[in-house]
C-alpha cells in the first residue's frame, strides 16, 4: 500500500484511506471485520468524527491492539474550549487509546479565534500540550473557511469535499496547501453515492500527490474495490476521461452532496436522501427507491412548512426547499411510469 508525507506532520500515510463514517450502519462485529480487514491490506490511516454515533468505538474495538501501528484522527463539534476538551476524554475513552495523531475542527462555521482563552483553538493547544494530541486540522464544505484555514498558518491539515467532480477552486485549494506544507484530506470521494464509477474518481484524485482521500466504506466488497484500486490504479486515460466527462455533465450545478448538515428536518423529511433522488435512482438499483414505504418518506416533502432550516445551514447554499420539490416532482412521474415494479 503506498505511502506518502502528510503534509509537514511526519505522518507517513497510505494513499488509500479509510473512512469511518459509514461503519456507524453495520454491526459490531461486521465493522470489526472490515476494520480487520483493511489494517491487514496496509491502510494505516482511519478517519472518524465524535459525531458519528458509534464509530469511534467500533475503531476502538476493532484495532487496539495495533494501535501503534495506525494513525487515527477524529473530530469535534465543540463550540468551546471546555466542549472540545470533554469530547476529547470521550473519543480517546471510546477508540481506546491515550493520544489522537490528528485532531479536527469539524466544520466549525467560522474560524475560531486563536486568542480566546477559552475558544477552540486553544483547546487544540491544550490538549496538544497535554500530549493527548499530536497534529490539528480542520474540516470545511464552505470553500471560503477552507482559504481561511489555510491562510492563518494555524492549522496541520484541512478536510475538504474532493472528487472527479471537482471544480477548478476546489483543485486550487489542494495546489494552496501543498504550497503551504497542510495536509489534504478528501472526503465524499463518490459525492455522497452519485458517482457510481469508483475507479474514474480514484484515478483522479491520485493525480494530486498531496492528496489522502478517505474512502467512506460500509461494506467488505467496497473495501475490497479500494484495495485492487491501490493495487493497481487505473490509468487516466481517454476512456476514464470520457466518465469523469460525463458525470460532470449529468451532476454539474446544484445538487447535494448528502453531508446532512440541513438535518434534522422539523417534519422529518428524509432531507440528504431525497434531495438527490433523482441521481439515486437513475444511477443505482431503483427498487428499493420507489417501494410504498419510500413513497410515503418522499411524501413528507409536500409537509414542508418552509421554516428555513435546511437552506441557511447547506454549506453549498442549495436552495433546499425548491430542490426537494423539483425532486419530488420528478419522483411522482417516475413512480408513475415504474407502478408495475412497486412493492411494499
Amino acid at each position: 500500500m503506498e505511502k506518502i508525507a502528510f503534509g509537514s506532520t511526519g505522518m507517513m500515510v497510505t494513499r488509500t484511506s479509510f473512512g469511518a463514517l459509514p461503519i456507524q450502519r453495520v454491526d459490531r462485529e461486521t465493522a470489526k471485520r472490515i476494520l480487520r480487514k483493511a489494517y491487514d491490506a496496509g491502510i494505516n490511516f482511519f478517519d472518524t468524527a465524535r459525531g458519528y454515533s458509534d464509530s469511534e468505538e467500533k475503531i476502538g474495538y476493532a484495532l487496539s491492539d495495533v494501535r501503534q501501528n495506525i494513525y487515527i484522527a477524529t473530530k469535534t463539534p465543540a463550540k468551546d474550549k471546555a466542549g472540545l476538551m470533554k469530547d476529547l476524554e470521550t473519543s480517546l475513552r471510546m477508540l481506546k487509546t491515550d493520544y489522537i495523531d490528528l485532531y479536527q475542527l469539524h466544520n466549525p462555521a467560522d474560524l475560531p479565534d486563536p486568542e480566546d482563552p477559552n475558544g477552540l483553538y486553544q483547546g487544540l493547544l491544550e490538549a496538544k500540550k497535554q500530549g493527548k494530541v499530536r497534529h490539528i486540522g480542520i474540516t470545511a464544505h464552505k470553500p471560503a473557511n477552507a482559504h481561511a484555514a489555510i491562510d492563518s498558518g494555524l492549522y496541520e491539515s484541512l478536510q475538504f469535499p474532493f472528487s472527479s467532480l471537482a471544480s477548478d477552486g476546489d483543485i486550487e485549494l489542494t495546489r494552496k496547501c501543498k504550497a503551504a506544507g497542510m495536509g489534504f484530506l478528501a472526503m465524499k470521494g463518490l459525492s455522497g453515492g452519485l458517482i457510481t464509477n469508483a475507479a474514474s474518481t480514484f484515478t483522479f484524485i491520485r493525480q494530486f500527490e498531496n492528496v489522502v482521500p478517505i474512502w467512506g466504506i460500509q461494506k467488505e466488497s467496497e473495501l475490497d474495490e479500494f484495495i485492487a484500486l491501490a493495487a493497481n490504479p487505473p490509468l487516466l486515460d481517454d476512456e476514464m476521461k470520457a466518465v469523469i466527462e460525463r458525470d460532470r455533465k449529468e451532476l454539474a450545478g446544484a445538487f447535494c452532496r448528502g453531508c446532512g448538515y440541513c438535518l434534522p428536518c422539523p417534519v422529518n423529511i428524509p432531507i440528504n436522501m431525497a434531495a438527490r433522488m433523482k441521481g439515486l435512482i437513475t444511477r443505482s438499483p431503483y427498487a428499493r427507491f420507489i417501494s410504498k414505504s419510500f413513497q410515503a418518506e418522499m411524501a413528507r416533502i409536500d409537509s414542508c412548512i418552509n421554516c428555513g432550516h435546511c437552506k441557511n445551514h447547506c454549506p453549498y447554499g442549495l436552495d433546499t426547499p425548491a430542490l426537494l420539490k423539483k425532486q419530488l416532482s420528478w419522483y411522482r412521474e417516475f413512480v408513475q411510469a415504474h407502478q408495475d415494479e412497486v412493492t411494499e
